[in-house]
């Protein structure tokens, strides 16, 4: 297949350490390079030794390999705050001769704090020395909706939609992150038709100010109160499997659940799904031809 070499695609991720002495490294760039207490350190080794380590890097790597045979485009992987960071993968594109940069964050709920941090990081590795469009939401994109509805379409059990907290600062700023998660939540609960669903955030951060909520765990607890049996966790904020699905919900929702009496299930998380690769590669063909940034809010 023949490419346009002018033009590449920079996908984005969280990042993770690949070995448990990657991990204080890890955690520092999180923290800005902030000191880490040992006791902090030690609690997310033990994390991440539990659930046998993440797999998010194989899976951004499945997930970039299918597009780029999706799109016919180069696509390179930039992480966060790990490695490939997103600096390298800039490096990379503009190496291989690329003058026109679609950036793409898989995550689809746009927040300054998450979204508006990639954008940072891209612009500045790049600093103008190619064209560049960006993917601020696609909170809404038809493809993602899709292929969440058919995770819990049919089902009997109570859907409780998840994403990751962030501060409730946000929302006195105008911040549209909470806002477009419950909308995707109504729009995928109207595709499936189901009856009863909530929403609840996850993997708040011990920062010492208020976070949004209700948290999952405090939901649980709700539906239990409330007379419901059987939950089944959706976590729409997350596209692929990592540790804040495979130990937040994984392990303490379902240790949590097993306190309560719940029988708890959780959807299969889109990963590198064909269907929702093509949703990607529509995402990244009308930026590119549009040469706007896509669903900003």
């Amino acid at each position: 297949m023949s490419r346009d070499l002018r033009t590449a695609v920079i996908l984005m991720a969280y990042g993770s350490p690949d070995r448990a002495e990657d991990i204080p490294a890890y955690f520092s760039d999180i923290r800005g390079g902030r000191p880490v207490r040992p006791e902090a350190v030690a609690e997310l080794g033990e994390r991440y030794r539990r659930i046998g380590g993440s797999p998010l890097n194989e899976i951004a790597e499945a997930q970039r390999a299918a597009l780029e045979t999706e799109l016919g485009l180069r696509v390179h992987v930039g992480m966060k705050h790990w490695r490939p960071w997103i600096a390298d993968a800039v490096e990379q594109a503009l190496a291989g001769g690329a003058e026109r940069l679609v950036g793409l964050v898989l995550a689809p709920h746009y927040s300054r704090l998450s979204i508006g941090g990639y954008r940072e990081r891209l612009e500045g590795a790049l600093a103008g020395r190619a064209e560049l469009a960006f993917v601020e939401s696609w909170h809404d994109h038809p493809p993602y909706l899709d292929a969440l509805a058919g995770r819990v379409r049919g089902t009997k059990a109570h859907v409780v939609f998840t994403a990751h907290s962030l501060p409730e600062r946000i929302l006195a700023e105008g911040d549209p992150y909470r806002d477009q998660l419950l909308e995707t939540a109504d729009l995928v609960s109207r595709r499936a038709g189901l009856a009863r669903w909530s929403f609840a955030f996850q993997s708040e951060s011990p920062t010492g100010e208020p976070w949004l909520g209700p948290d999952v765990l405090v939901e649980l607890d709700s539906l239990h109160a409330a007379g419901v049996r059987k939950v089944l966790l959706a976590p729409i904020g997350f596209v692929s499997d990592h540790l804040e699905i495979l130990w937040d919900l994984d392990v303490e929702a379902r240790e949590k659940a097993a306190e309560l009496g719940l029988e708890l299930d959780r959807i299969e998380s889109l990963n590198a799904d064909p269907a929702f690769v093509r949703g990607l590669a529509e995402l990244v063909r009308k930026a590119s031809a549009t040469e706007t940034r896509i669903g900003a809010r």
